[in-house]
């Protein structure tokens, strides 16, 4: 059983069924906190402690320390109401049904962090700091010389925790697409308040470590600047994916919104970029440049390098997201939805 904090003061416990029509729900409806750590984690810090105890036993008590205070931030979090459950809160009565709904039909084009449940706002401060604690231990691993297994593991985790911010944002940008089924919108909104209030997403879990073989594979070709088409960059990233990827090309890559939200991915800059460097490519006559050489030409300092560090993935994935939401906001051409975003939507009408 996994260790969760559950505060279930001032609350009326509901018929879940009535507020999520024939969803059934995917956890136990007894654990209404967050997923401090899960068994596997659990196993992966017992035995990084093991090795600490020999290697360096005084940075033992400073790491369960920092247990200690995620743990307290996690019971914090608890004594908000749960999102999954009927309560008559000061502003009035909220069942998830409510805030399905509120998701679902009162989605602004701006920021709408004031807007989210505070249990959304803590619960992903909360995974932030767990992400950072998680990418510490894999560093201490490596200083102490543990196993690579057990360094790359805890890193593996650190990776899955930027892969569930990632698809907090995912879901907003897909539940605030009026031109999506309503049905799908209410899926993802499901799958949010699930996100809100465990913190672990079973539908990420599918679809991070697949975002994360694109990425690595991503990271370890050079591009070449020139027709930016990315065929060839392309096919290489998808020769040995799962199943699901090439199905996703196949399918969807005739699709000039997603076609477009490709290039953004595979070259590392925004589509007004690419259309500014394709055109002084056109016009000088030159066939290709190398990826170092598009700051040159297009004027300004942009970052093209890829490296294997899952920070520069979740920040290049905000600039992508940012950017997308700005041309829809003032309907200019170019990707409205990032690539992953077209991926979380193939998947769910796969599915169906």
């Amino acid at each position: 059983m996994r260790k969760v904090f559950d505060m279930k003061k001032n609350c009326t416990p509901a018929n879940t069924g009535q507020f999520f029509d024939n969803e059934s729900m995917p956890r136990e409806q007894s654990e209404q906190g967050i997923v401090i750590f899960t068994p596997h984690q659990e196993q992966l810090i017992n035995e990084l402690l093991a090795y600490m105890h020999n290697a360096d036993a005084r940075r033992v008590a400073i790491i369960n320390n920092r247990i200690s205070y995620l743990k307290t931030l996690a019971a914090s979090i608890a004594l908000f109401p749960s999102l999954l459950e009927q309560h008559d809160l000061p502003g009035g009565l909220r069942t998830p049904r409510m805030l399905i709904n509120s998701l679902i039909e009162n989605h602004d084009s701006g920021d709408i962090t004031l807007q989210l449940p505070s249990k959304a706002n803590l619960g992903k401060s909360f995974l932030i700091a767990k992400m950072h604690m998680f990418s510490s231990l894999s560093k201490q691993s490596v200083r102490i010389k543990a196993p690579d297994k057990l360094s790359e593991s805890l890193r593996t985790e650190a990776i899955a925790m930027i892969f569930s911010l990632l698809a907090e944002d995912v879901y907003l940008n897909l539940i605030a697409d009026k031109k999506q089924p309503k049905k799908f919108r209410r899926q993802w909104a499901y799958s949010l308040l699930m996100l809100w209030q465990y913190r672990t997403d079973d539908r990420i879990e599918v679809v991070g470590p697949i975002l994360r073989s694109v990425w690595s594979a991503r990271c370890q070709l050079a591009p070449t600047f020139g027709t930016m088409m990315g065929t060839s960059e392309l096919l290489l990233i998808s020769m040995h994916m799962d199943g699901q990827w090439l199905q996703f090309i196949k399918q969807k890559l005739g699709d000039e919104n997603i076609s477009q939200a490709m290039e953004e991915f595979l070259f590392g800059i925004s589509y007004e970029q690419i259309c500014k460097l394709r055109s002084i490519l056109r016009t000088k006559g030159i066939t290709a440049i190398g990826r170092n050489e598009a700051s040159k030409f297009i004027g300004e300092d942009i970052k093209t390098d890829a490296n294997l560090d899952y920070h520069d993935f979740y920040s290049l994935y905000t600039v992508r997201r940012d950017d997308a939401r700005a041309r829809t906001r003032m309907k200019l051409p170019g990707p409205h939805k990032t690539l992953e975003d077209y991926f979380m939507q193939f998947i769910t009408e796969q599915k169906q």
